[in-house]
């Protein structure tokens, strides 16, 4: 079984031509209103390949939070141990697409601020029993620090995707298996301006391997064995890159359960570059035959 525990959000989309300065207006075109969050989405990406997934989170007592809910059970995503925060509002992005595909994202993270220590402690034994363990930074740092000093060692692989990127200090990064920053991530993380002078910075503070995604120029594996290898990305029309960095998490995860880890990051490579041909998030997310039809 594949745990995720991290952010629920419903995604407010805009497409416009090109980002507004500070202080302009411009028109946008499309709106939608997308199931997102990046626990919920890498949760989805995992079980559209078919895996056991159950999410760990919060969500508002809103009208959002019962949408959000019943389109990831709509996923076979397993929910039972989200819980409701009453009197607070479910996590909201604010996501500008422009023309290029590119997006910009404002968060408002609600109820995802709720996820505290008490919630980890109450659903730990949960959390514990699964094989594999996904990440991310939606929720409360503290949080995600808590969970990971309560984890036994050797016992699941641990992935974090560090993103919105913030100072991983307070982390024990000892006991994570994978980090999966993408580049802007891995440089703001680490200080250093070389991708691979900063992922060996991190893997000399105890993560076991960085996997920086690149967008269309694929993925580098970094080891602290000191491999190295690169993952190129196959050609698609980008339409809308929200989720692609959800989609490469979720697959990973899934592969892990049964492949080795270079074989795994082959397949999160593809559902990433898949994911970015349409629009939405979790609409956006491939399915096991997509990605293999892709090789």
């Amino acid at each position: 079984m594949i745990a995720v525990l991290g952010s629920i959000n419903m995604d407010l989309v805009v497409s416009v031509p090109r980002f507004p300065s500070p202080g302009e207006t411009l028109h946008g075109s499309e709106v939608g209103y997308y199931c997102g969050g990046k626990g919920a989405n890498q949760a989805v990406a995992a079980a559209r390949l078919g895996a056991d997934v159950r999410l760990f989170g919060k969500v508002g007592d809103d009208a959002f939070g019962d949408r959000l809910l019943d389109g990831l059970r709509s996923h076979r995503v397993d929910v039972d141990a989200v819980e409701c925060e009453s009197g607070c509002a479910t996590g909201l992005a604010s996501i500008w697409v422009n023309d290029a595909g590119e997006n910009a994202i404002v968060l408002a993270a609600g109820a995802n601020d709720r996820v505290d220590d008490a919630y980890v402690e109450c659903r730990g034994a949960a959390i514990r029993a699964a094989s594999i363990l996904l990440l991310q930074l939606e929720i409360p740092i503290k949080t995600i620090a808590h969970m990971l000093l309560r984890l036994p060692r050797n016992k699941m692989t641990v992935i974090l995707d560090p993103a919105p990127a913030c100072d991983l200090s307070v982390l024990p990064l000892d006991r994570i298996d994978i980090l999966t920053p993408n580049e802007h991530e891995l440089r703001l993380i680490s200080g250093k301006e070389s991708l691979e002078e900063g992922a060996f910075d991190l893997l000399d503070r105890g993560a076991k391997h960085v996997v920086c995604t690149m967008g269309h120029a694929g993925a580098v594996w970094f080891s602290s064995d000191g491999t190295m290898a690169h993952f190129s990305a196959p050609e698609v029309a980008v339409v809308d890159t929200t989720a692609a960095g959800d989609a490469f998490n979720g697959a990973l995860a899934w592969a892990l359960q049964t492949r080795s880890l270079e074989d795994a990051i082959a397949y999160g490579v593809r559902a990433g570059a898949l994911a970015t041909t349409k629009r939405g998030a979790q609409e956006s997310l491939p399915t096991l035959h997509a990605i293999e039809a892709l090789a």
